[in-house]
């Protein structure tokens, strides 16, 4: 895991909910975040992971009921 996801992970409390998902949801996020060439598109991935992650619910804009 790239240090600026765990980073943000920490500072927002999210650490446990993001490593209580399945690996495949774990392993699309950072890859899905980490292929962005943009810096700007790095950061908005990353805002929606958090976000999705903080509302619980929801996996890439789709309802998941795993938590």
């Amino acid at each position: 895991m790239p240090e600026y996801i765990a980073e943000a992970l920490q500072r927002e409390g999210l650490m446990e909910k993001y490593e209580a998902r399945p690996a495949y949801q774990q392993n699309d996020y950072l890859s899905w975040i980490t292929r962005a060439v943009r810096e700007e598109t790095r950061e908005k991935r990353l805002r929606q992971m958090l976000d999705e992650l903080k509302k619980g619910g929801v996996y890439m804009r789709m309802a998941y009921n795993g938590q």
